[in-house]
């Protein structure tokens, strides 16, 4: 296995992509490959069998797009791997679209957020689907408590890292990951009141 980039050469980078050295975007590109290919399989192992997107694919469609983020200050590698995560759950949503827009409606069946990253079903688009409804949902009501479950949950970072990208302490990030996570059980369940 391969040696992790030092975090200060990626942020480098990053800072020079950022100012318009297209170079930097090709040095980048290979200190970063093996953690977005772990993303990528991440996601890629949530979802149902036969799925019709491969996990090199989701990594080219997500450089594709993160190629296309010029403008953004980034922070640091974890705010980078964030935004990463981010893209792929939503190349992912939107497949997951495409193929309940082709199977007109289909149904989704209720599920909570840990079933939602472990139950393996024939179609797990509905519910791919109604977990980013309640991102959503959860986003309107409280960005930063959605900015941890996203970080967290697709993104993979500790709480350390999310601190750091959230720029808030490590108990922010714990107590916004465990209020966000029963009102996402909440949600999806349909249990409590709402």
């Amino acid at each position: 296995m391969a040696q992790k980039p030092p975090e200060h050469e990626i942020t480098q980078l990053l800072a020079q992509w950022r100012e318009g050295n297209q170079s930097a975007l090709d040095d980048l590109y290979p200190l970063v490959y093996d953690e977005l290919h772990r993303l990528a399989r991440r996601y890629m192992s949530r979802e149902r069998k036969g799925h019709t997107l491969q996990t090199t694919a989701l990594i080219n469609e997500a450089y594709v797009r993160l190629v296309d983020q010029k403008n953004v200050p980034w922070a640091n590698r974890s705010h980078f791997f964030a935004i990463s995560a981010q893209i792929m759950r939503r190349i992912l949503i939107d497949h997951a679209r495409r193929h309940q827009y082709a199977k007109r409606g289909g149904g989704a069946r209720q599920v909570s957020l840990d079933e939602a990253a472990t139950v393996v079903l024939p179609d797990q688009s509905g519910e791919l689907l109604r977990l980013d409804e309640a991102l959503k949902s959860l986003a309107e009501m409280d960005p930063r408590r959605s900015q941890v479950v996203e970080l967290r949950y697709f993104g993979g970072l500790n709480n350390e890292e999310i601190a750091g990208v959230l720029r808030i302490s490590e108990n922010t990030v714990t107590r916004d990951w465990n209020m966000a996570r029963a009102w996402l059980y909440q949600q999806l369940t349909g249990s409590g009141a709402n």
